[in-house]
């Protein structure tokens, strides 16, 4: 996709971090827009922010983890705006400890949100973007952690690894359909966005009562190493900009942090090699 003036965007966690940035880069390309989130004061922040852009906006309350929500929000993009040409599966969320002490409560939450969401608006969007039979496009918001491995943030980074394969198969079977859909994973490394503060959005059901008792001094560590990384990161806006690039050039895997493809190449050496998985960093 090369020209983006007119066309439709739905962008997934939109309330704040990349995917406030995609759209707000969409509407300086002066597309309309659709936002979602679960998160309605953040929300109905975003939309102020993209009207005031001049950009026709839609904004829809969406826990993208339920089926019943995500065809409630294609049902109103399709019905507003007649066609849908850009979708960012970017709504995501960290949460949980060390595998064996994360709760069913913490994968579900995780799962929910970051894999069953990539399900659902895949189920409803796309069978409706190939009957337009028009050059769209879809980005699927993974992490360097989809394609490395390391301790803590366990249940996230599994998620992660799943967006790469699920676009992958994806981009795939659109090749095979002879679709003029194109897919690209993005993987970006720290970014400043409010990941680490994900808690704030977790539903009461899923909450897990003794995430307080399970701090021990590794959690605290790890958690403090994720939160200054993140705090430091790359702007959003620059992850953006680099995504439009990709998607006007074709472009599958989006790595906006070149010095991860280190750690990439590594682990791909361990597996080829049947090497025992190296370290991520000093212990």
């Amino acid at each position: 996709m090369r020209e983006f003036k007119n066309k439709v965007a739905v962008i997934t966690g939109a309330g704040s971090g990349i995917g406030l940035a995609f759209a707000e880069r969409c509407a300086y390309e002066g597309m309309k827009v659709v936002l979602t989130d679960i998160e309605e004061e953040a929300l109905n922040r975003a939309e102020k922010i993209i009207r005031s852009l001049g950009a026709d906006v839609l904004s829809v309350k969406c826990d993208v983890s339920k089926e019943k929500d995500v065809e409630f929000l294609t049902e109103k993009a399709f019905e507003i705006f007649g066609e849908v040409h850009l979708l960012f599966n970017n709504a995501g969320v960290a949460g949980g400890s060390l595998l064996w002490e994360s709760t069913t409560e913490d994968w579900q939450w995780v799962m929910g949100v970051n894999l069953w969401g990539l399900i659902n608006t895949t189920k409803t969007f796309v069978p409706k973007m190939l009957l337009q039979n028009k050059e769209c496009h879809i980005v699927n918001t993974s992490s360097i952690a989809g394609l490395t491995s390391g301790p803590a943030n366990g249940i996230y980074s599994m998620t992660k690894h799943a967006i790469v394969s699920f676009s992958e198969t994806l981009y795939y079977e659109l090749m095979l359909a002879h679709s003029l859909i194109g897919v690209s994973v993005l993987c970006p490394g720290f970014v400043r966005t409010r990941l680490m503060d994900s808690e704030r959005n977790r539903p009461m059901e899923l909450r897990n009562p003794n995430a307080s008792m399970n701090i021990t001094p590794h959690k605290q560590m790890m958690d403090h190493m994720l939160r200054e990384g993140v705090s430091k990161g790359m702007p959003p806006e620059q992850v953006a900009e680099q995504v439009f690039q990709g998607i006007q050039g074709k472009q599958f895997y989006i790595f906006t942090h070149k010095e991860a493809k280190g750690t990439i190449k590594q682990r791909m050496e361990d597996i080829l090699n049947e090497n025992n998985p190296t370290f991520p960093f000093s212990i």
